[in-house]
């Protein structure tokens, strides 16, 4: 495990993953940014939780199958005590089943394995801001592995959906499409801060924590339906 200091507003990020090489590509990709600093590496889910204790980071970037501690526990644990640090969940899905349990601990967002350098550093720089990274590409993925701990709303979703107005049930299809706040603002042609009030009024009156459980939401209610990855 390898750490470092760093002063200014650079985003704060702790790699965590049981591989040497992940680790070390992760570094090469966000240190090419003038404003990421990777503060520090972790093997193990224990190694994550004492330096997120240790360094602050803004953002953990966390494996899901590790030593001693898994990926999800050391989300859960994470996201209970230090909430002001963000966690994107790394995993390839197709081994991971098990992921959809970041979920309910409080993860900020996932990004597969493979997914492009200029996705990861944007996914970053999202979750430092508050806002939270679920892809189209990644979200249809997503949804096939949780689909069966999902309970389907059956019905009509109208007595969940009557207390969101017509423009926040428009945001409300599109978060559950994956889309950012900068690409809803594109698609209603809205300013991103309008996007970002009607995103925090969604999430207090169908009283859901995080962009992530919004998603879900909107499966859960047939708002949006799975979709074959791009």
């Amino acid at each position: 495990m390898t750490e470092e200091t760093m002063v200014g507003d650079d985003i704060r990020v702790l790699l965590v993953d049981d591989q040497e090489l992940v680790r070390y590509g992760l570094r090469l990709v966000l240190e090419a940014q003038p404003d990421i600093l990777v503060v520090g590496e972790a093997a193990t889910g224990i190694e994550a939780l004492r330096s997120v204790r240790r360094l602050e980071p803004d953002v953990v970037l966390m494996d899901v199958r590790m030593p001693d501690l898994d990926g999800i526990e050391a989300t859960k644990q994470i996201s209970l005590d230090h909430p002001d640090t963000r966690v994107l969940v790394l995993t390839t899905y197709d081994r991971d089943e098990f992921a959809f349990g970041a979920l309910k601990a409080g993860a900020a967002g996932f990004l597969l394995k493979n997914t492009r350098p200029e996705e990861l550093v944007a996914a970053v720089r999202a979750v430092r801001t508050g806002d939270s990274v679920v892809s189209p590409r990644v979200t249809a993925k997503l949804i096939e592995v949780a689909v069966p701990h999902l309970e389907r709303n059956s019905g009509a979703p109208e007595e969940a959906l009557s207390a969101l107005s017509e423009r926040e049930r428009e945001v409300f299809v599109l978060i559950g499409r994956g889309l950012t706040n900068v690409e809803i603002a594109q698609t209603l042609h809205l300013s991103e801060s309008t996007v970002k009030a009607h995103f925090g009024r969604i999430l207090a009156k169908l009283q859901l924590p995080n962009r992530v459980q919004a998603v879900i939401k909107a499966y859960e209610l047939g708002v949006v339906g799975v979709r074959s990855p791009d």
